[in-house]
């Protein structure tokens, strides 16, 4: 009975903890806000672009890195 009572309270503390928490963590998400500048500055198969360029378009971005 005495395990019962304790994880009951483990479960009410860990949604306590997500509810209090978990807005504090999506503020930091970029989500509603301004995609950020490219800045690269190796272009492949185009010349340099700006987001201005592209506004109203669909596009896939797809950027890699050798590891």
């Amino acid at each position: 009975m005495v395990r019962k009572g304790r994880f009951l309270s483990w479960i009410f503390l860990t949604l306590l903890g997500i509810l209090v928490i978990g807005p504090r963590l999506t503020r930091a998400s970029m989500i509603g806000q301004s995609a950020p500048e490219l800045t690269n500055e190796v272009w492949i198969n185009s010349a340099p672009l700006r987001l201005a360029d592209l506004r109203g378009r669909v596009i896939l971005l797809e950027f890699w890195t050798y590891g």
